[in-house]
């Protein structure tokens, strides 16, 4: 478990005032929320970059409190920025080696520093080259390795993967993922992205125009419509936990956490016995009351019983609890007619139908 942080502040928007008030000890802590609530905002006032009032503690240090302010250089923190924000006069060495000073003030061998970070983010061909000559994925990975470099006791990251395509985002989602095993670094992540989300974050606030609306594990959160009441429904994806049992150039299997259940994707590169996250699109889910029988085109059909069934702009979006795995939540959505025709209400026993085609596997 991290250091405990603990926020209560509140923060000056155009004419209006947030307050933002929760503590964590997760080791990932992600923020999510709609554009513009604020979520930059509550980072630059974490990093001591943005005036807030209120209170700002984390483990036995105050941070904030109604007299003082510690200043940005005293909290130890890395940054990463959504657009990188590499220092161009400076090659890729320079710029990782740019807080070495706050590195050593905190007891670290700065070179060592450097040598396992460069391994653990595969830049160490890039230390000569000059910034402008880098990827979009390569400069977020330079941005990443800086951060580390300096040394920090907390990581902030402003959605970092935001610019880059849906190739670069698994990409550095990998990176982050090894940074949260091999670095005792307590994380705070924004992001938009519920797939990023629910693979790296241990506990998720939701921000609204109020202030924080929920806080709780990723994959419920992010599950529930009442949370979340302005995610269209035929964007929903489920994300079942589970661990890789096959693979070749056909077809992926997926064991589901906690259970017997198995689901068919496509070859996805990530290797056997590894976790990861199937997203399932609510759109891509068919139901049936009854077992279809036979050879069916689409190669998964799960035993569930609908939880529950919440009303939407387009329709139904139909919870369900998979029989064969404990814990896990899939939803179909479907139109108000399906419903009514296949008399679905809470207990009713169906099946749920997908292609491997509709799914995605999602490292963790």
């Amino acid at each position: 478990m991290a250091d405990p942080l603990h926020i209560d502040l509140r923060l000056a928007l155009g004419d209006h005032i947030l307050p933002v008030s929760f503590d964590t000890s997760a080791k990932v802590t992600g923020i999510y929320g709609p554009s513009g609530v604020g979520k930059s905002s509550l980072l630059r006032a974490i990093a001591g970059l943005q005036p807030a009032s209120g209170s700002l503690r984390f483990g036995d240090q105050v941070w904030q409190d109604g007299q003082t302010a510690l200043a940005p250089e005293h909290r130890h923190i890395g940054w990463v920025p959504q657009d990188a924000l590499l220092f161009p006069h400076l090659d890729v060495r320079a710029n990782l080696l740019a807080g070495r000073a706050r590195a050593t003030a905190r007891g670290h061998d700065v070179q060592a520093l450097l040598s396992r970070v460069t391994d653990l983010l595969e830049i160490g061909p890039l230390l000569n080259r000059s910034t402008a000559d880098l990827s979009g994925g390569e400069r977020q990975r330079v941005a990443l390795g800086r951060a580390l470099c300096s040394g920090p006791q907390l990581l902030l990251l402003d959605e970092a993967t935001a610019a880059l395509d849906s190739a670069l985002k698994r990409r550095i989602l990998q990176f982050l993922l090894r940074i949260r095993a091999e670095f005792d670094i307590p994380m705070i992540w924004v992001s938009h992205n519920p797939r990023e989300l629910q693979a790296l974050c241990d506990d998720l606030v939701v921000l609204g125009a109020k202030g924080v609306q929920a806080q709780g594990h990723p994959r419920i959160l992010l599950a529930d419509p009442n949370v979340l009441p302005d995610r269209s429904a035929t964007d929903f994806e489920s994300l079942l936990p589970g661990v890789v049992v096959h693979s070749d150039h056909q077809r992926c299997r997926l064991r589901l956490s906690k259970g017997d259940a198995e689901i068919t994707v496509l070859p996805s590169g990530i290797p056997v016995h590894a976790e990861a996250l199937v997203a399932i699109r609510a759109r891509d889910v068919i139901l049936a009351t009854q077992d279809p029988g036979g050879v069916l085109s689409a190669r998964n059909s799960l035993r569930a019983v609908v939880a529950q069934i919440t009303p939407t702009a387009t329709g139904n979006l139909v919870h369900l609890d998979l029989i064969d795995a404990q814990g896990p939540h899939l939803a179909a959505h479907l139109s108000v007619q399906a419903v009514e025709e296949l008399d679905l209400g809470p207990g009713v026993s169906v099946r749920a139908i997908f292609k491997a085609s509709a799914c995605a596997l999602v490292p963790r």
